[in-house]
């Protein structure tokens, strides 16, 4: 590893442990040079053209994670009333997989090639108006000045669905569609099943609190697969296919249900995909399979109890921890009909 390689590292370290230890305190904005920037240049309503807004995807996190910072400099790009500047992923494959880059403007060339500032905001919380109102004026005390602003790293956006229609015409246009390698029959319905473990798995013999509120048994997924098998109305042929890691062993249950299919040793990307093109996708407590629901334009049964929000309509049905339904959600299934 190079020296600048082990300077930039520790600079990171140090930054993100100096944002946690004050982001709860009064000092917090005080360690950006953007708020004292502020402090000492009067804010002007009217927000320049020449402003960006954009938000690292965490290159030491999760696809799913990675795909939610995306989504929220996206999505405050438009609350601020600004134009929109791409940071490509970590890796090259995902960018192509999602094609969310496409017809962006990268903030490297824009920082490089086109003299563009790049000034980081201090976190905020969404529903403080008093934050807001204290971005909205960091980035009014830019007048004039070619500006790309950068979210700090993580920050929050719950209802990750408020840009699921511009998400999913991305995704169903990019240019990598012809490269996807879709598991399933035509012929068929086609249920994708993902369950977490992996991670989890380990972290769980290890009493970790933060994944062990992600977990769920097989017997969750048991429930609510029999409820669809049971009540679902279509003269195709079932397939079922069970995204996880293991092996078959593990989900020994769910060999009760005939045309199943284990998809253990699958890519993340390939799993990814065939998630996002499945006739019902039944989804676990994870960003990876909370955002091919985003892009699915199928049925989508989900963990009620989750830390990202869902779209009010009859293609998401919300489930119990236990995954029974209520009448209002189980009414949502009966109306299912291929």
């Amino acid at each position: 590893m190079t020296f600048l390689k082990i300077y930039n590292k520790a600079k990171r370290k140090f930054w993100s442990k100096l944002v946690s230890k004050t982001m709860h305190s009064k000092i917090y904005p005080y360690i950006y040079r953007s708020y004292w920037h502020l402090l000492f240049n009067k804010s002007n309503s009217n927000y320049s053209t020449f402003k960006y807004f954009t938000a690292q995807p965490n290159p030491g996190a999760g696809i799913g994670h990675q795909i939610a910072n995306w989504i929220a400099g996206y999505w405050y790009s438009m609350q601020f009333g600004l134009n929109f500047a791409h940071i490509p992923f970590a890796h090259k494959k995902w960018d192509d997989i999602l094609g969310f880059g496409e017809n962006e403007v990268t903030t490297e060339t824009l920082i490089k090639e086109q003299g563009f500032k790049k000034v980081l905001l201090p976190l905020f919380d969404e529903s403080n108006i008093g934050e807001i109102e204290r971005t909205k004026k960091i980035i009014d005390s830019y007048r004039g000045e070619r500006v790309v602003f950068v979210a700090e790293q993580d920050q929050p956006y719950r209802d990750q669905f408020g840009v699921m229609n511009d998400i999913k015409y991305k995704f169903h246009h990019a240019k990598s569609r012809k490269e996807d390698r879709i598991i399933y029959e035509r012929d068929t319905f086609n249920i994708a099943i993902h369950i977490r473990r992996g991670d989890i798995e380990i972290e769980k013999k290890n009493n970790n609190p933060n994944l062990l509120m992600r977990w769920q048994d097989n017997n969750y997924f048991i429930n609510i697969l029999s409820k669809v098998v049971e009540n679902l109305k279509t003269e195709k042929t079932l397939a079922i296919y069970l995204f996880s890691q293991g092996n078959p062993d593990d989900f020994f249950e769910f060999n009760k249900f005939e045309n199943i299919h284990y998809c253990l040793d699958m890519s993340a990307q390939d799993s990814f995909v065939n998630m996002v093109f499945a006739d019902l996708l039944i989804t676990s407590k994870s960003s990876f399979s909370y955002k091919p629901a985003l892009l699915s334009n199928g049925i989508k049964i989900c963990p009620k109890d989750f830390w990202h929000g869902y779209p009010t309509n009859n293609q998401w049905i919300l489930v119990k921890k236990d995954g029974s339904m209520t009448k209002t959600e189980f009414a949502k299934l009966k109306m299912i009909d291929f």
